[in-house]
């Protein structure tokens, strides 16, 4: 890697442990428990999950199961669980949300030891009650949640279960499917991006500073994300072991619509923009994920004319890598590569990104652009660029 390249990486890698060493600790977080996503129909919902991502059948609540008003998926693959639920009638707020925001991520709940001082802390320093503690008991013990609001009607629920044998939560039952595809390599999720609206990212980020005790890893700004026609800016927030990490995003300036701005139209509202779900081969999980019909973002073509300069040596087959479409980036812990899939629904918000990261810390700086390029060729051709 050139002397140039080594000293813009260094000089936008903040020196990690003195970040992790800011966040506070009177929200110690084990890791992300599972994401909600509220759906039009969970069941075709799952099924996409299963067979496109190599999700794995879990546990299922429903009219079976006594409740009356939704019914939930919840589908597994490593540390990760997305929890596909769908209203069963039109009159309450899960039926709302989705005619607002079409399918989208409600619920971003963390594990944690203790629910209830999570949420004691969390309300003394200002935040906004989702709903106070809970126990919920069964035959396998009882597992604790309280929640709290964040950007747009996102919010977190904190999930505390050592205390709990249950194949999820109480209320859930064991979903044995006879269908059940073989798994992408998926392993744990890595970020979770929330769009936000102008002069709204200072704001989340002083949230999740003040009332939950995370630091700023990696403030990016227009001119690190920009390309001829659009910009966005960025911070990246971080919780103190690391495991929990929510970039904000906010648009900014540009001479067209950026994809913030795409987004925010589509979804009417901030909210939850992507996954960020790591792999340790992104080679097998690509090329799994694109012969179950994933699609990704198209690289720009002189991408890789300039990659292997300013990356220098890497394990991986540099021309598999093109063929697939996955792109590399370094810093001074070390290099990653990710990829982009487009909307995973037809308005375009919600979408993946998978990464596997050898060494790096970073979320791919030297990819911005050719990543922004092709998030406007698909805009152009939506129109709404």
């Amino acid at each position: 890697m050139s002397t140039t390249a080594l000293k813009e990486v260094t000089n936008y890698n903040y020196g990690l442990e003195k970040i992790f060493d800011k966040a506070q600790d009177f929200l110690p977080i084990n890791g992300t428990d599972y994401v909600e996503l509220y759906v039009g129909n969970a069941k075709q919902a799952a099924h996409f999950y299963k067979t496109a991502f190599g999700f794995q059948s879990l546990a299922y609540a429903g009219l079976e199961t006594g409740l009356r008003d939704r019914v939930s998926y919840v589908l597994q693959q490593d540390k990760i669980r997305l929890v596909l639920t769908t209203p069963l009638k039109s009159d309450n707020a899960i039926s709302e949300h989705i005619k607002k925001h079409g399918d989208g991520i409600k619920v971003i709940a963390l594990w944690v030891d203790d629910a209830r001082k999570a949420y004691e802390e969390t309300i003394k320093r200002g935040a906004k009650s989702y709903f106070e503690p809970i126990v919920e008991k069964d035959d396998n013990g009882e597992v604790a949640r309280a929640g709290i609001h964040t950007y747009g009607e996102t919010v977190h629920i904190f999930v505390e279960r050592k205390n709990y044998k249950g194949i999820f939560l109480p209320g859930y039952t064991e979903w044995k499917s006879e269908y059940n595809p073989g798994w992408t390599g998926l392993k744990y999720i890595d970020h979770m991006v929330g769009n936000v609206e102008l002069g709204g990212m200072n704001k989340w980020a002083e949230f999740y500073a003040n009332i939950m005790g995370f630091a700023n890893l990696i403030t990016f700004d227009d001119k690190d994300i920009s390309t001829q026609y659009t910009a966005l800016m960025s911070k990246v927030m971080t919780n103190g072991n690391g495991r929990i990490k929510f970039p904000i995003n906010e648009p900014a300036q540009g001479l067209k619509k950026s994809q913030i701005e795409e987004y925010l139209d589509f979804y009417e509202g901030p909210g939850c923009q992507h996954i960020a779900v790591a792999t340790d081969d992104i080679v097998f999980t690509i090329s799994e994920m694109r012969k179950r019909g994933v699609e990704f973002l198209h690289v720009p073509g002189d991408y890789y004319d300039t990659v292997e300069a300013r990356v220098g040596d890497i394990a991986e087959d540099m021309k598999v890598l093109k063929s697939l479409g996955i792109m590399v980036d370094r810093d001074e812990e070390g290099y990653l590569l990710q990829i982009f899939t487009k909307p995973v629904e037809d308005r375009p918000t919600l979408f993946f990104e998978i990464i596997q990261r050898k060494g790096a810390k970073s979320f791919g700086k030297g990819n911005f652009k050719a990543l922004f390029e092709s998030i406007e060729a698909e805009q152009a051709r939506r129109g709404t660029l």
